[in-house]
């Protein structure tokens, strides 16, 4: 029997807000622990949480980006259980009456463009951190985190692959990143997911059980767990076993996963209206307000660099993963408006560079200025394409505009066929027999005497013209 996995993603985007949700503590990473806390965060008594404004645009904006219908009136809710990292014992977020529902997104698999549903998106606040001490049976708890905002995001079950999940997932940090809602960060956390995987006979409609995979904290690792639990659970019905529901770790190391817990059902969480805070009321003004604020999104910018520049799906796509990525292209256009070879060299030797020394884009000690004047220099003849991959490296050290690294290392090409053909003359004397193979009809010997000519004039010589004089001296 062939069977098919069944997946949905929950994920979970920490909101970029300087404070936490219901209180003003700060949301800042590796701050030394337990002190970005407060009675509200660490659940004193007598102390009301307060939502922070800030927290609501944000959401408002994810729901728009992904074409969730926003309810009008939503309710936080209480989710009770007990874990040192909780403090009050419970975690506020929203059950029943979400902010948003109903919302999809389109990823892209194999070249097939496939929408996946987005079930609902709501609001919440994140618990504390344990820490386990790796010599003595201690664990300790930092609160820093205790509080900070977190939009959950929950897929509907529409995915049938690993593939689809990863390409979902990177299709949504995409999206927060965008917004400018959310780092993406998931060393850090603030983007990370939990999946929701079960496997049924092809063709049939009823789901199986599922498991749910936690500690997944790269795409990478996502599929993998992914892969593993669908055979794990193909393994079991087929040797004619039941896959238990249950919660499972992943363990990266040993690339399985492993039993963690009972899977918990909604009521074992005994949700209710959280009585210190007031139904949560969006208007439409405030709706039309955030609209009028979103970026352009990742699809619409790709759709856009493949119409308006003529560039390849594939370009396109890379280009607009990111959003710093694409604006230092369009950047780059302002000085040399030819997207093409501008695409080449950001996909080669600028993400090259940047991948070797573990930079992001921001962080490019290649200007897009720079980078698009270099291409105007070769575009011009002012130096060949080989010339320009040693400005370009120098560029990367010194940070200096490609003119001047030209006229300080004396990189101007050599067009001048004069001084080329005194340098042909030395090659083809120095070279006589293949001078008479390349006339005897072994003509692929052409490009042997352009790399001599090259190698003559230290890599200045205009490769055009190189030919040109090398195919008039040498004859047929």
């Amino acid at each position: 029997m062939e069977f098919e996995p069944v997946i949905g993603l929950e994920v979970h985007a920490q909101l970029n807000t300087a404070t936490k949700i219901f209180c003003g503590c700060s949301t800042s990473f590796g701050a030394p622990p337990n002190t970005h806390t407060c009675p509200v965060c660490l659940g004193m008594p007598g102390v009301l949480p307060v939502l922070n404004r800030r927290v609501v645009d944000f959401t408002l904006r994810m729901a728009l980006a992904t074409h969730c219908d926003i309810n009008p009136e939503s309710r936080f809710a209480r989710k009770n259980y007990f874990y040192p990292d909780l403090p009050k014992g419970y975690q506020i977020s929203q059950y029943e009456l979400p902010i948003a529902s109903g919302g999809w997104i389109e990823i892209q698999v194999a070249g097939r463009r496939k929408r996946i549903g987005i079930n609902r998106i709501h609001m919440e606040e994140d618990a504390g951190k344990l820490i386990h001490d790796p010599l003595r049976p201690v664990s300790r708890v930092d609160f820093n985190r205790t509080g900070v905002p977190l939009i959950e995001i929950v897929s509907e079950p529409d995915l049938r692959s690993p593939e689809e999940a990863g390409a979902y997932l990177r299709q949504l940090r995409a999206i927060v990143r965008y917004l400018g809602i959310c780092d993406g960060n998931l060393e850090e956390g603030s983007f990370r997911c939990d999946a929701n995987v079960s496997i049924r006979p092809l063709g049939h409609q009823t789901f199986g059980t599922r498991t749910e995979l936690k500690n997944l904290n790269s795409f990478k690792h996502v599929e993998k767990a992914l892969q593993y639990e669908i055979m794990r659970q193909t393994e079991t019905l087929r040797d004619g076993g039941r896959v238990t529901q249950e919660t499972r770790l992943w363990d990266p190391d040993r690339n399985r996963s492993t039993s963690m817990r009972g899977k918990e059902e909604a009521h074992d969480y005994r949700y209710f209206p959280d009585p210190d805070l007031l139904p949560l009321t969006i208007s439409t003004d405030w709706i039309e307000r955030v609209r009028k604020e979103l970026p352009e999104l990742p699809e619409a910018k790709r759709d856009r660099f493949v119409e308006d520049y003529g560039l390849p799906a594939y370009d396109a796509d890379l280009l607009t993963t990111d959003r710093e990525l694409a604006d230092y292209f369009e950047t780059c256009l302002k000085t040399f408006n030819n997207p093409k070879p501008v695409s080449n060299w950001i996909m080669g030797p600028l993400l090259g560079l940047l991948n070797t020394a573990g930079k992001s884009i921001h962080a490019s000690p290649v200007a897009p200025e720079n980078l698009g004047r270099l291409l105007q220099l070769i575009e011009e003849g002012v130096i060949s394409g080989k010339i320009a991959k040693i400005v370009f490296d120098e560029m990367a050290v010194s940070g200096h505009a490609p003119d001047r690294i030209v006229k300080e290392r004396e990189l101007v090409q050599v067009s001048d066929a004069s001084q080329i053909e005194t340098a042909v003359a030395k090659v083809m004397a120095g070279n006589a027999a293949e001078v008479q193979a390349y006339r005897a009809g072994k003509t692929k010997l052409l490009g042997f005497f352009v790399g001599q000519v090259m190698r003559e004039t230290k890599g200045k010589a205009n490769p055009q013209v190189v030919n040109e004089v090398l195919k008039s001296k040498l004859g047929a």
